[in-house]
């Protein structure tokens, strides 16, 4: 099966983003309500645990939400005191993010995102293997990369596999050494994969430090 096209890709999105509710836009779509709530709140105790609670009122660590769909995570996280900043091919999915809660939202997609300060944790969850095409792909986590501070937090969410998977048409799961290689020439060290641990699911968290 064919791969969908990048102008295809951003129209599946932005056209499911308007048709379903904020769970199932962004989530596993053959799930109910009930399952897909979990799920959420399975992935954002992961990464609330990766992140850390270092916050302060003065100093709120400053994080992007990558491919925030309709901001389930990034409203999460302005609850719990981060100053969040949200970014999305999708104008549905940025238009409900706006009207929904505090932070800031735009329409920009991972490659190009420009940002005049740097970011004590990025984080994509769920989309990079939606990015299809190979340079799309490397030109959206070199960017992502390009935004973290020294000592920050690259968060990103993959299966962990020897070789890469293609399922369906909108789907491409790349292998780790892809992930690896590529931010250790951005100066980024692998500390450690947390997998979801939902149901069979077998994606989970890379969480990439960057040291230099």
């Amino acid at each position: 099966m064919g791969l969908l096209s990048r102008d295809e890709a951003v129209r599946y999105w932005d056209n499911r983003h308007r048709a379903q509710d904020d769970l199932r836009s962004g989530g596993d779509i053959g799930l109910g309500d009930a399952a897909n709530e979990i799920f959420y709140l399975t992935r954002l105790g992961k990464l609330l645990e990766i992140i850390g609670d270092r916050n302060s009122v003065r100093e709120p660590q400053f994080v992007l939400d990558a491919g925030c769909g309709k901001g389930y995570f990034a409203r999460a996280l302005v609850r719990c005191g981060f100053r969040v900043e949200g970014i999305d091919t999708s104008p549905a999915a940025i238009e409900f993010c706006q009207s929904h809660g505090p932070g800031r939202y735009e329409v920009a997609s991972l490659a190009d995102w420009r940002s005049p300060w740097l970011y004590d944790v990025v984080y994509s969850v769920d989309v990079l293997f939606h990015v299809l095409d190979d340079a799309d792909w490397a030109a959206s986590v070199e960017n992502l990369a390009s935004l973290v501070r020294l000592g920050g937090k690259l968060v990103i969410t993959d299966q962990r596999n020897e070789r890469r998977r293609q399922l369906g048409n909108y789907i491409v799961h790349r292998a780790e050494m892809e992930y690896t290689e590529l931010l250790a020439r951005c100066g980024f060290t692998l500390d450690e994969f947390r997998p979801y641990d939902f149901q069979d699911n077998e994606i989970g968290f890379l969480v990439f430090v960057r040291d230099h």
